[in-house]
């Protein structure tokens, strides 16, 4: 994968959440975003995933430009699957119809052909037995998995993934980091947004620390880890790695 940044700024209400971003990785396979709570880790992958638009500013996957127009956009969605750290799941749906509906409301797939794409995932994830199962009937691991399912079932050049582990317990937090490695293994592209940080270092090959809406520093994984910079990553490293 291939990302640049340019300018990249977004304000709420006023607020500075995302102060001219800028960055360029000319090949990066994982990238993590890493950071205390409330630098603009979230923001920046919604607007990376198009799901937000920016104030200003430019973004470029793989060489192309980002267009933020509605038309637009709609094309670049369906290109990156998104793990949110809530679900995100329609809780009115099983599991399986939560895979099927993108693909078929959004992708064209025939109901056979995005039903057999979803058993066949569920089947991979250890949740065929489940695929009747509301969102409200599962565990957060599990509901978390069928969420990954549904991501990569569009086949999308980019997945990110925002603090997917966040809202469950370790057990279940092992259970979904796992099926995050194997993802990776298969030399998928993907942004990860995490506070785990020794499943950050174990699986990126570029991190970026953003604090306070700006990038305080961004380099190889070990580099990053091992020789900070920038005093907002060594302070900050120094207080995540400290226990």
């Amino acid at each position: 994968m291939k990302l640049k940044l340019d300018q990249i700024t977004k304000r709420f209400d006023g607020h500075v959440v995302l102060d001219s971003i800028s960055l360029s990785l000319e090949k990066v396979h994982t990238l993590g975003l890493l950071g205390p709570s409330g630098g603009g880790k979230s923001t920046l992958l919604r607007v990376i995933a198009g799901l937000e638009c920016p104030d200003a500013g430019q973004l470029q996957i793989d060489g192309e430009p980002v267009v933020f127009q509605e038309e637009a956009l709609l094309r670049h969605r369906r290109t990156i699957g998104v793990v949110f750290q809530s679900f995100n799941l329609f809780p009115h749906l099983t599991a399986l119809q939560n895979i099927t509906l993108p693909l078929e409301k959004v992708h064209g797939y025939s109901p056979a052909d995005s039903e057999q794409a979803a058993r066949e995932l569920l089947k991979r994830f250890q949740l065929e037995k489940h695929a009747a199962k509301k969102p409200a009937a599962l565990s957060g691991g599990q509901r978390q998995r069928v969420a990954i399912a549904r991501a990569i079932s569009i086949k999308p050049r980019l997945l990110l993934f925002d603090e997917p582990t966040s809202a469950l317990d370790p057990e279940m937090t092992a259970e979904v980091l796992d099926v995050i490695e194997e993802l990776r293994e298969e030399d998928r592209d993907f942004i990860l947004v995490t506070h785990e940080m020794g499943f950050a270092r174990k699986v990126a090959d570029q991190v970026a620390l953003l604090a306070d809406g700006k990038i305080a520093e961004v380099g190889p994984v070990e580099q990053v880890f091992e020789h900070p910079h920038s005093p907002q990553s060594r302070n900050f490293l120094a207080k995540v790695l400290k226990y």
